[in-house]
């Protein structure tokens, strides 16, 4: 039997990226995290916060369930640490929400710090209300089954990205960034880089020093677009 066939549906206990380093990520942007990564890890685009305020950083739990059924959500809710976040592969459907007020009131009552759902939710005016990290994939008021078996703290694939238990998870109003729980201390000194260069460049620029990067007659030069000697 191999190691996976071996492995319970139902996995309860794993190891988490450290609460330091979640506390210090906490501090970027998602897109500088996501820079820093190679310009990998950030979830599709369709996967959004309810609002822009929201904002979170906190170890992944993750969830599988099938097309509208929210069943392997409430496991997840039963093993929660406080500070987990909760990512849900609900596999892009949209026919029904997964989640609602009543188990965002639950979320926030356990201390979960934020739920990422490729998939829809409902009630999002009073979810907004409550403050609560939601993003996901669309709207809707059906409701969902609670009858289909799925996966807790597998690997899944959510937005493009795969995400395993314990990865670091940083959400804004730009999206969801993913970083390997084994990357994410080593990414943290490079975040500290780049937000320093890049508040270096807004400064050249609001100060007229330098209105045009200093790579871009460089990439051009490569791309083909000017000559050697040439620039714009």
């Amino acid at each position: 039997m191999s190691q996976a066939a071996a492995w319970p549906d139902v996995i309860r206990d794993f190891e988490r990226v450290d609460p330091a380093v979640v506390d210090q990520a906490a501090q970027f942007p998602s897109s500088i995290l996501a820079d820093v990564a190679g310009r990998r890890g950030a979830l599709h685009g369709r996967i959004a916060p309810l609002a822009p305020s929201m904002r979170f950083a906190g170890p992944a739990l993750t969830v599988e369930v099938r097309p509208g059924d929210n069943l392997m959500i409430h496991a997840a809710m039963a093993v929660a640490k406080p500070g987990d976040v909760i990512l849900v592969d609900g596999k892009g459907d949209l026919s029904a929400a997964l989640m609602g007020e009543i188990m965002s009131q639950q979320c926030v009552a356990l201390g979960v710090a934020a739920v990422v759902i490729d998939g829809a939710v409902r009630d999002s005016e009073a979810i907004r209300e409550l403050g609560f990290p939601m993003y996901a994939a669309g709207l809707n008021p059906n409701g969902p089954t609670k009858a289909v078996s799925g996966r807790l703290n597998h690997p899944i694939s959510i937005g493009g990205v795969t995400v395993c238990p314990g990865d670091l998870v940083v959400g804004d109003a730009d999206g969801v960034t993913v970083i390997e729980r084994a990357k994410a201390a080593a990414m943290l000194p490079l975040a500290v880089e780049k937000v320093a260069a890049e508040t270096r460049r807004i400064a050249d620029i609001k100060s007229r020093k330098a209105l045009r990067p200093a790579w871009l007659d460089g990439a051009l030069r490569a791309a083909g677009v000017i000559k050697d000697g040439e620039t714009l």
